[in-house]
């Protein structure tokens, strides 16, 4: 992806939450933004289950995934990332992807997108009733061979059937720019390796914002550099109220070396809530469930407010 001095004006990851490809079903709930994204309203997305779990190194059952999304889906959270449908040889934690998704409880206004890099993911997902789809677009070329092995134009051919010098803001929105032309309803901006600062996404945001529409825009941090939640607060001010986390700080990308969990999920509600954003969030409910998925890893829950309520109130 990007090196080491990258910061977030150097993004090289844009996921595209769509619905088009989907066969003869109404629009996801997360598409219909107005039901609950306002001017006090914000949509956490949980990757939890996908990007938290798929750099892990030991098998974990397919049980445990299913038991930790059906746990998600009774926080208050409407929108969890559940799996994805990647080759099995390059992210073997997710082979099992056709059976979580056949075996989850589905609780009612919560939807559960998988991702898919290419048409054949496509198919298996909605094989399963898959009922949203999240794809990966790119600015660096280097990180595009390494994630989702193929340049970038190669990889708009892909989502039509469906790590390098530093990436001007600009470039990250002429490619977004093309994904919302096609029909993406929503454009998640990642910094996957957490090196992107409140100053630079300021600059991020300057230029995406002159092509897609704030509302259409969501915010993906990992916190390597400790500027997750700076970032969100940043995005937050400037309109932003879809932000991508992980539960327990789950995370990393196994195609960028070095990179670090995501923003934890609880530390992102305690701090929206706290501004006086709506969540929808039970975030002692969603606690029990980060420190559910961090006994069965044999860690500590890497989310600091986890920690501190668990040992304040027991949860």
């Amino acid at each position: 992806m990007a090196n080491f001095r990258s910061s977030l004006s150097k993004l090289s990851f844009i996921k595209i939450r769509r619905f088009s490809a989907l066969r003869d079903q109404e629009k996801p709930l997360s598409q219909n933004l107005g039901s609950y994204i306002g001017p006090k309203k914000v949509k956490i997305v949980e990757v939890g289950p996908r990007d938290g779990l798929q750099n892990e190194k030991q098998p974990i059952s397919t049980e445990i995934k299913i038991n930790f999304i059906n746990k998600l889906s009774r926080t208050g959270l409407k929108v969890i990332e559940a799996t994805s449908f990647v080759s099995p040889k390059l992210v073997p934690q997710m082979a099992d992807c056709e059976e979580v998704m056949k075996k989850i409880t589905r609780e009612p206004g919560v939807n559960y997108p998988v991702l898919t890099p290419n048409l054949k993911g496509l198919e298996k997902a909605i094989s399963v009733n898959a009922g949203e789809v999240a794809i990966f677009g790119t600015a660096s070329e280097t990180f595009s061979q390494k994630n989702i092995n193929c340049s970038i134009e190669e990889s708009f051919s892909r989502f039509h059937q469906v790590i390098e010098r530093e990436v001007p803001p600009e470039a990250v929105a002429k490619i977004a720019e093309r994904l919302y032309k096609m029909g993406c309803y929503e454009i998640s901006l990642g910094d996957t390796i957490g090196v992107g600062t409140p100053g630079s996404l300021t600059n991020m945001l300057s230029a995406v914002r002159k092509v897609i529409p704030v509302e259409r825009l969501a915010l993906h941090c990992h916190d390597t550099y400790g500027q997750a939640l700076a970032n969100i607060y940043c995005a937050s001010e400037h309109g932003v109220r879809v932000f991508d986390s992980s539960v327990a700080g789950l995370g990393g990308c196994p195609f960028a070396k070095g990179a670090t969990g995501n923003v934890a999920t609880e530390d992102v509600v305690y701090m929206l809530q706290g501004m006086g954003f709506h969540t929808g969030v039970n975030l002692e409910n969603l606690v029990r469930t980060g420190n559910y998925i961090s006994q069965h890893l044999g860690r500590q829950n890497g989310s600091k407010t986890a920690v501190a309520l668990t040992a304040k109130n027991n949860v």
